[in-house]
């Protein structure tokens, strides 16, 4: 393997830099917001899917409804 001085690895990493596709500030928005958009449904499909389960359970135990 050979050594590669700071120089070159500073070098290399602005080139690799220069190849990657930034997304626009538009796309960077929409993407943020279906993000928090699926957060939000994931979050309330495992609340109903644990309310379940946690109903379920009582009722099996007796432990009350």
């Amino acid at each position: 393997m050979t050594k590669i001085t700071p120089g070159q690895f500073v070098r290399q990493v602005r080139q690799e830099a220069s190849k990657v596709s930034w997304p626009s500030r538009r796309e960077t928005s929409i993407s943020t917001a279906m993000v928090f958009v699926m957060v939000f449904l994931t979050a309330i499909f495992f609340f109903v899917v644990d309310y379940s389960i946690s109903h379920i359970v009582r009722l099996i135990f007796g432990l009350g409804a």
